[in-house]
């Protein structure tokens, strides 16, 4: 933990692919608030804002959370389709005969 709170940048990646438990939102709570003011917070996600208090869970805890980690937050929202679609290669046609 001490680690993660001492780091330039954290970087949560994939935020928001299952529910938090309990000891995770509070993990996370720690962790947000020994950083709050004091390093920066990424947090990539397909899981729009406005679901993250359902994600996070907890009304109480979420609020507090979420108070840390948006209120000097630069949101930046991507549109489009996936990158990995584009460079996927393209699969092999198969050979009816």
């Amino acid at each position: 933990m001490g680690q993660l709170q001492k780091t330039d940048l954290l970087i949560l990646d994939d935020w928001g692919m299952q529910k938090m438990t309990a000891p995770q939102r509070q993990d996370l709570m720690e962790v947000i608030e020994d950083r709050h003011g004091r390093g920066s917070t990424l947090i990539a996600s397909q899981l729009p804002i406005e679901h993250w208090h359902d994600y996070i869970g907890a009304a109480t805890v979420a609020d507090a959370i979420l108070d840390r980690l948006l209120h000097s937050a630069h949101r930046l929202t991507l549109r489009g389709e996936s990158m990995r679609k584009s460079t996927a290669p393209q699969a092999a046609e198969v050979d009816p005969s």
